[in-house]
């Protein structure tokens, strides 16, 4: 049985992964800084701590490997939004997106690659976002922590794609998640904001992220697919329209 490990894994998108690799036969190891209900799962183990904590890391590394003896893939979903301008982001907040959105990633691609490599096969996957394609106002240290990602992703495929690990990332528009609903809460958008941007008129849902992270954790489906940052926005990215023009459309 396949084991992998889902970052953010309480809620949204990474709880959505998780409930679908399971009902593909996965073993999973599900880490937050929430504790994580496994009873749902068939074969779970839960990780409760913090992934910017490099023992933590490699505390969750030996657990897993201690219960399941392999890892297959690594979803690195968590993160953190931080909605302020440049000028208003202090070096602290900043510090902070970085550290939980692009450095943990690091430690965590570095802990679980090790594993995948030494085994000859496996996949990450990073969650990063529409985000890290293009600049959105207000975002500086998210979009900094997103690039980066992106960037991280193209760097590692290219070091252990030819070692059997694959790594890509997903790049998700807006998605309903409460993340959503805590950045609309400060009154810096509205679901119309968004819809009217996106081709499909539509947020994304958590299940719209979590297929293609399967997919790309899956070697069977995605076996040469390797270094992508696949957009999955409705659109978002590929449209150039000025709003009339594109709502003209409708």
């Amino acid at each position: 049985m396949k084991t992998a490990v889902i970052t953010g894994a309480a809620q949204g998108i990474g709880r959505q992964t998780a409930k679908l690799l399971d009902s593909l036969g996965w073993s999973l190891a599900l880490i937050d800084l929430q504790s994580v209900a496994t009873q749902q799962y068939k074969n779970a183990l839960a990780l409760t701590g913090d992934i910017t904590d490099e023992k933590f890391v490699a505390e969750a590394a030996a657990k897993t490997m201690k219960k399941f003896g392999r890892v297959d893939a690594l979803v690195n979903n968590a993160g953190i939004s931080n909605i302020s301008s440049a000028l208003d982001t202090t070096t602290e907040k900043y510090r902070q997106v970085l550290e939980v959105n692009l450095v943990a990633p690091f430690m965590l691609g570095k802990e679980f690659g090790k594993i995948m490599l030494d085994a000859g096969s496996g996949a990450i996957v990073n969650v990063a976002s529409v985000a890290g394609l293009q600049g959105v106002a207000d975002r500086s240290a998210y979009n900094a922590s997103k690039h980066g990602l992106v960037g991280l992703t193209r760097t590692l495929a290219v070091e252990w794609g030819a070692r059997g690990v694959r790594v890509n990332a997903v790049c998700p528009g807006w998605v309903k998640t409460e993340m959503d609903h805590k950045d609309q809460a400060g009154g810096s958008y509205t679901d119309q904001d968004i819809t009217d941007h996106v081709p499909m008129a539509r947020f994304a849902r958590p299940d719209d992220i979590a297929e293609a992270i399967a997919w790309l954790c899956d070697d069977t489906k995605s076996g040469f697919v390797n270094g992508v940052a696949l957009p999955i926005d409705g659109g978002w990215t590929t449209d150039g329209s000025w709003q009339s023009l594109r709502l003209r459309q409708r």
